[in-house]
């Protein structure tokens, strides 16, 4: 869906700020740090700036449980959704992803129930020590999400995204995860298109365009592209229980390229 002139001017200015609530709370991931003070500071900080949390009471129907967390808080082998709690303690050696959408700015009369445009991103981080095999398996998968979004021009395709990305990843030893995809955003925290990590040919009819604005967001394991549901209905997890990495941000396509609108402060493009 193409935003206006008006809309990205919103997109840009939420993201800027969901990119400085990220940074922030990423830095607090130490070991003996409880995932739900994460949850709760990015909550404090969501509100501060007049936003609201995207995820938290979502749901996709009626009948689904609401996401109770402001951030989807995944630990080592879960990959996405993951709830944070007050028991989900950051340990030395995992691996910490966080991903964060921030509706904004509430009240204002515009988008979504007149309150505002809907941003996403996300990262992994160390907690502690890591082996360096994870800490390559980071680096590739950051590195992946800027290769889909050098791939995100105009006249490319949406196939153009995740042909690039399965490029870089798979010769390198790599999985996919390929139930999950990005997706558009702004009117709504998901939106069409679906866009995936890997090729998928049938997406080469969808052209990118000025004016649209993606979330991109690669998710790589060390083992396979398969993925199960825990029993709390939300966490998802890798099937062979291998580590994997999530990296996201939200971009609107512009004449001049692709713009990351997530980037955070410290953040080096």
């Amino acid at each position: 869906m193409i935003k206006s002139s008006e809309e990205l001017d919103y997109i840009r200015k939420g993201g800027k700020i969901l990119g400085e609530v990220l940074e922030t709370i990423a830095n607090m991931a130490a070991p003996g740090v409880s995932t739900l003070d994460i949850d709760k500071k990015a909550e404090e900080l969501i509100l501060a700036a007049g936003g609201r949390p995207a995820f938290k009471g979502y749901r996709s129907s009626k009948q689904d449980p609401k996401f109770p967390c402001t951030i989807c808080a995944s630990v080592n082998e879960e990959n996405v959704h993951g709830i944070a709690s007050h028991d989900k303690i950051l340990q030395d050696g995992d691996i910490f992803s966080i991903d964060i959408g921030m509706q904004w700015p509430v009240g204002c009369g515009k988008g979504n129930k007149g309150n505002g445009f809907f941003t996403d991103t996300a990262l992994t981080v160390p907690v502690g020590n890591i082996p360096e095999k994870t800490k390559q398996l980071l680096i590739a998968t950051r590195k992946s999400l800027f290769v889909g979004i050098e791939a995100a021009t105009l006249g490319n395709s949406v196939r153009d995204i995740g042909k690039s990305i399965e490029k870089y990843i798979k010769p390198q030893g790599y999985g996919i995860i390929r139930a999950l995809t990005g997706h558009g955003v702004g009117h709504a925290v998901h939106e069409e298109p679906s866009v995936p990590n890997f090729d998928e040919p049938a997406l080469g009819r969808i052209k990118l365009e000025e004016g649209m604005v993606l979330a991109l967001e690669p998710m790589i394991t060390l083992g396979g592209d398969e993925v199960d549901v825990k029993e709390d209905g939300w966490t998802i997890v890798t099937e062979d229980g291998s580590l994997n990495a999530h990296f996201e941000h939200t971009i609107i396509l512009t004449v001049d390229g692709p713009e990351v609108v997530t980037k955070r402060p410290s953040e080096k493009i």
